[in-house]
C-alpha cells in the first residue's frame, strides 16, 4: 500500500480491503472507554428494559449515520475531509480540517494521561513516573498510526478479540455477582435522565469519531462492506460499550470496564484491557488527526503530521490541559454532526451521488451554500432542546437543500490537483 495511505486522493481499487479487515479496524476505534463513561451516566436512571432501549435507538441512530457516510466513502474513496473540498470549497474545507483535527488532538491528550494515570493506580508506581509514561505512551501510540491502515488492521486483528473476550468474561461475572438477568430485570430506575438526553449522551460520545470513520470505510471493496462493517462498529461495538458501561454502574457502581475487572478481582485482565481498550482509540485518533491535517496542509507527508500531532498531544497531557479539554469537547460534538449532513446533501444533491476525480476538477476557494448550511445546522443544534446532533445533521443537509436553490456568486476558482 502507498505509505501515506492517499490522504490527499482517493483510495484506488487496489488497496481496497475486506469485510473482517474494515471492521476489526473501526471496531478497535470504537472500543473506547469514555463511551462506557456514557453508559455509566445511564445504567441507575432507567429500567433494564428501558435502559436497552435506550441503547437500541441511541446507537442505531449513530449506526445509521456512519453507514450513511461510510457508504459515500467507498463509493468515492474519499474520506469526510476530502469531501469537505466539495460540499466547504477549496479554501473553506479548512475549517473542518480544524474542527476535526482539534478534536482528534484533544482526546488523544485525554487518552495518553488517563492511561499514565490509572496504570499509576492500578499497579502501584511510583506517582513520579506519571509525567514521563504520559511522554512514553504519547509517541509509542503513534507507531501503528504512523504505519497507516496496515498497523491499524494488525493491532485490531490481536486486540479487538481480546477485548471481546474479556468484556464477556467480566459481563458473565457480573451477572453472577448480581443474581442473574431476574434481578437486574426488576431494576426500577431514578428516572433522573430523559429519554432524548440520554439518547443525545450516546449520540454525542462518539459522533466526532463517526464523522471521521469515512479513513477506512473508504478502504472498503464495497459500499455493503463498509455499510455493514459500520454498522458493527457504531451499532454493535459501541452498543456493547454502552451497555458495559452501564451494567458496571449498576452492579459496581464503576462504569469503566477497568476498575470493573478490578473489582472482580481479573488484575491481569484489567491491566491488559486497559492497554488495549486506550491503544486501538488512541491510534486511530492520531490518524485521525493526521488525515485532517494533511488537507489542512495540502500535504501528503502523513507519517510526519502523525508523529506532530502525537507530540501536541503529549505536551496537552503532560501540561494538564485535558483536564479542561473534555467539556469543550464535548461541546464540539454539538458542532461536528452538521458536517455530515452538509456532506451527504451535497453528495446526493448537487453531485447526484458521484463525485468527479480530485484531480480534474476545479473548485471555488469557499462554497456558500456549504459553509451557510453548516452554520445554520450548527445552530439549530446548539440551540435544541433534544437531540441536538440529529438536529445538526438534518438541520444541515435541509438548509443546503434548500440553498442550493439560491445563486451565489463564485469566489475565485482555483485546481484541486495536487
Amino acid at each position: 500500500m502507498n505509505e501515506t495511505d492517499y490522504p490527499l486522493s482517493e483510495v484506488p481499487a487496489d488497496a481496497r480491503k475486506g469485510l473482517v479487515s474494515t471492521s476489526l479496524v473501526l471496531l478497535g476505534f470504537t472500543f473506547f472507554t469514555a463511551t462506557m463513561w456514557a453508559g455509566g451516566s445511564l445504567g441507575t436512571a432507567f429500567s433494564f428494559s428501558e435502559l436497552l432501549f435506550v441503547i437500541l435507538i441511541g446507537n442505531l441512530l449513530l449506526g445509521t449515520y456512519a453507514a450513511a457516510l461510510a457508504y459515500i466513502a467507498c463509493k468515492s474513496g474519499l474520506n469526510s475531509v476530502l469531501m469537505g473540498r466539495f460540499c466547504f470549497g477549496e479554501k473553506g474545507s479548512k475549517l473542518s480540517d480544524f474542527i476535526l483535527g482539534f478534536t482528534q488532538i484533544g482526546w488523544y491528550a485525554w487518552g495518553t494521561a488517563t492511561l499514565s494515570i490509572v496504570l499509576i493506580k492500578t499497579t502501584g508506581l511510583p506517582e513520579g513516573l506519571e509525567i514521563p509514561l504520559m511522554i512514553l505512551f504519547g509517541f509509542a501510540f503513534c507507531a501503528t498510526a504512523m504505519i497507516g491502515y496496515k498497523g491499524l488492521d494488525w493491532l485490531s486483528r490481536f486486540a479487538v478479540p481480546a477485548m471481546m473476550v474479556f468484556i464477556l468474561i467480566s459481563l458473565y461475572k457480573g451477572l453472577i455477582d448480581v443474581g442473574g438477568l431476574s434481578v437486574l430485570a426488576g431494576q426500577s430506575g431514578s428516572g433522573s435522565m430523559s429519554f432524548a438526553a440520554a439518547v443525545t449522551v450516546i449520540i454525542g460520545t462518539f459522533v466526532s469519531g463517526a464523522t471521521q470513520a469515512t479513513n477506512w470505510s473508504r478502504f472498503a471493496a464495497s459500499p455493503k462492506i463498509a455499510v455493514i462493517a459500520t454498522l458493527a462498529a457504531f451499532f454493535i461495538g459501541n452498543g456493547l460499550m454502552v451497555f458495559t458501561g452501564a451494567l458496571g454502574a449498576l452492579i459496581y457502581q464503576q462504569a469503566d470496564i477497568v476498575d470493573v475487572m478490578l473489582a472482580q478481582g481479573f488484575v491481569v485482565l484489567a491491566v491488559l484491557m486497559l492497554f488495549l481498550n486506550i491503544w486501538t482509540t488512541q491510534d486511530n485518533t492520531i490518524y485521525n488527526f493526521a488525515v485532517a491535517g494533511c488537507n489542512l496542509l495540502r500535504t501528503d507527508r502523513r507519517r510526519l503530521v502523525t508523529v506532530s500531532g502525537a507530540a501536541i498531544g503529549t505536551v496537552l497531557a503532560v501540561g494538564g490541559m485535558y483536564n479542561f479539554l473534555i467539556p469543550f469537547l464535548i461541546l464540539l460534538g454539538t458542532f461536528i454532526p452538521p458536517i455530515g449532513g452538509v456532506i451527504m446533501a451535497d453528495y446526493w444533491l448537487h453531485h447526484k451521488g458521484k463525485y468527479p476525480l480530485l484531480s480534474s476538477v476545479t473548485l471555488p476557494d469557499f462554497n456558500w451554500h456549504g459553509l451557510a448550511a453548516y452554520a445554520i445546522g450548527s445552530g439549530m443544534a446548539y440551540y435544541s432542546p433534544i437531540l441536538p446532533p440529529v438536529v445538526g445533521v438534518v438541520g444541515a443537509a435541509v438548509a443546503y437543500t434548500l440553498l442550493l436553490k439560491v445563486s451565489v456568486p463564485q469566489v475565485k476558482m482555483r485546481s484541486v490537483e495536487q
